[in-house]
């Protein structure tokens, strides 16, 4: 079938849902929903035979509903009606809540349904959420709706109206504030993660407004709403029964309205006192042989402080009576290269745009000389831009079922790259490939990449059991009976490659497209650095997403299902 994605924007929800269905045979073209009038352009290019919405912010336009069939992907149980589904389900503590695909019809989230799924709720941020449990369910929920596609067009089945919940009004700031004299830390704690990563709590800090983002518990204790001290680049402040972390801030207003690190959104952090408990977002552990590595940097964003502590770190690992060191990045992103946010907020983007490239390919070139223990990264999480090849630095790359993958840097203002994708890429898929995979501009499921040889293996359904299985099977390769011969041949090929065309020329020829990119004429990487972090609403549709505006765009002149 040819299925248009009606979405906002393309977010985690819309890139997975893409890559699932191009896999299972479908044709597929994404509309941005700017206008109405925009829309109904696109519908009449392409023609769908399936519009589906996995990620709207308003309604499907009547002249569309009546003459298509068009599935909403809603983030709620059957019958929940209206928006902040998810954000009023962590706020009201549920245990179990859902993703229903339903029928467009005149009154909002009324339609009959066609399929709906359940999970259990955990303790996580509204987007930690979004991009494990309800993008889950709503993979297998399409999925049953497209299955009874068939049967509704040849009057065999026919979705049915459920009974309605009172539509739930969109969450406001009052409904998100906290009382810090009269709440404890569980209550902050769910409005904080209600919120996250969008809206943010408007709150303030230092006697100035700001909104607050990624919160934890924190063992300390002190008179309600008082900030505490400094824990790495967030504040703790207390509650009616202890503290939470505070880890970032957005000042709206200011020159610094984007999401920052909360010492780097206040100068003001600096003056307070730093507590001992520290925050753990680089941890390591020993286990059979193995070196596991952890990080899990807000958002994937892999800063220059951040890359320069992940390689203290790494390099603290090779100095271990280990065989294997695994690097698993966090639950949700493996890594998603530059952190753009504080780059933005420098007061020199093109300058701290360099420190951190040249810090990201530091760590890179780390692993990638390592000839002391075979190394692997395991994927629990998506992986971007220079996360992506951070990855492929390793001898071995495992990622987590439903992973996707973007690896390529042209959306970000047509930025070169680096990390050593040069070497990298073509050495596991090949010249042809990788030239290919950089231009393609879209993102990659787990069972492509390893078809193309960009990854090793994909395998477990979610986070905890992926790392179970990934850690296992580290555990193997080091107690291989072949591991002496393994390793060898590892420090073997890095020779070779080394002899044939030292890491120094990639790394020279890589930055020297980067320096270009962040101090050239060309802004374009600034440009769209700055839309990016600053969520400027999209007034087109990208050509690499929007088939049907391709010059070249034919409807078939045969048009069967």
């Amino acid at each position: 079938m040819r299925i248009l994605l009606l979405t906002h924007a393309f977010n985690s929800l819309t890139q997975r849902l893409y890559v699932e269905l191009t896999a299972m045979g479908h044709e597929l073209s994404v509309e941005f929903d700017i206008n109405d009038a925009v829309t109904e352009e696109a519908v009449a290019l392409f023609r769908p035979h399936l519009i589906l919405a996995p990620y709207l912010r308003r309604a499907i336009p009547e002249a569309i509903w009546r003459e298509h069939v068009c599935l909403i992907v809603h983030p709620g149980v059957v019958g929940d009606r209206g928006p902040s589904a998810l954000d009023w389900a962590i706020m009201n503590g549920v245990q179990e809540w859902g993703v229903t695909v339903l029928q467009a019809k005149a009154e909002m989230d009324a339609g009959p349904v066609w399929a709906a799924e359940t999970f259990l709720m955990r303790e996580a941020k509204k987007s930690s959420l979004y991009r494990n449990e309800v993008t889950e369910a709503s993979v297998r929920a399409v999925r049953t709706a497209l299955d009874r596609l068939t049967d509704y067009r040849n009057g065999r089945w026919q979705p049915q109206p459920v009974p309605l919940r009172p539509m739930h009004a969109l969450m406001n700031q009052g409904d998100r504030a906290i009382d810090w004299p009269r709440h404890d830390t569980a209550t902050v704690l769910r409005k904080i993660q209600a919120a996250d990563g969008f809206p943010g709590v408007a709150d303030a800090l230092f006697d100035q407004p700001c909104h607050l983002y990624n919160a934890r518990a924190y063992g300390a204790s002190g008179m309600p709403g008082t900030v505490l001290g400094r824990a790495g680049d967030g504040i703790v402040r207390a509650t009616v029964d202890g503290a939470v972390w505070i880890g970032h801030a957005r000042r709206p207003g200011t020159e610094r309205s984007i999401k920052l690190p909360v010492a780097v959104a206040f100068p003001e952090a600096a003056e307070l006192s730093v507590l001992a408990e520290a925050i753990d977002d680089i941890r390591y552990e020993e286990m059979d042989g193995v070196g596991i590595l952890h990080f899990d940097f807000y958002n994937g964003a892999m800063g220059t402080e951040a890359c320069r502590r992940l390689l203290a770190a790494y390099e603290a690992a090779r100095q271990r009576p280990t065989k294997v060191i695994m690097l698993t990045g966090g639950a949700d992103f493996f890594g998603n290269g530059l952190d753009l946010n504080r780059i933005e907020a420098a007061d020199s983007p093109p300058d701290e745009s360099w420190r951190n490239i040249n810090a990201m390919d530091d760590l890179c070139q780390a692993i990638i000389e390592t000839d002391s223990h075979l190394t692997v990264a395991a994927m629990r999480g998506n992986a971007g831009a220079g996360g992506a090849f951070l990855g492929l630095a390793t001898d071995q790359v495992w990622a987590r079922d439903g992973v996707i993958l973007n690896p390529h840097y042209k959306n970000m203002g047509n930025l070169f790259g680096s990390e050593y994708w040069t070497y990298l890429l073509p050495r596991r898929v090949g010249e042809e490939r990788a030239r290919k995979i950089m231009a393609h501009r879209l993102p990659l499921g787990v069972a492509e990449a390893e078809t193309l040889g960009f990854i090793d293996a994909h395998f477990g359904d979610e986070a905890v059991e992926f790392l179970k299985q990934a850690t296992a099977r580290a555990a193997t390769l080091a107690t291989a009976f072949d591991f002496p011969e393994r390793l060898v041949a590892k420090r073997a090929r890095r020779v070779a490659d080394e002899a044939a065309t030292p890491l120094a020329n990639y790394r020279a020829e890589e930055l020297a497209h980067m320096q270009r990119n962040f101090y050239g004429f060309d802004p374009s990487y600034h440009v769209a650095r700055y839309h990016f972090v600053g969520k400027t609403p999209h007034s087109w549709t990208p050509r690499h997403l929007g088939r049907h505006r391709d010059l070249g765009w034919r409807v078939p002149e045969v048009d069967t299902i």
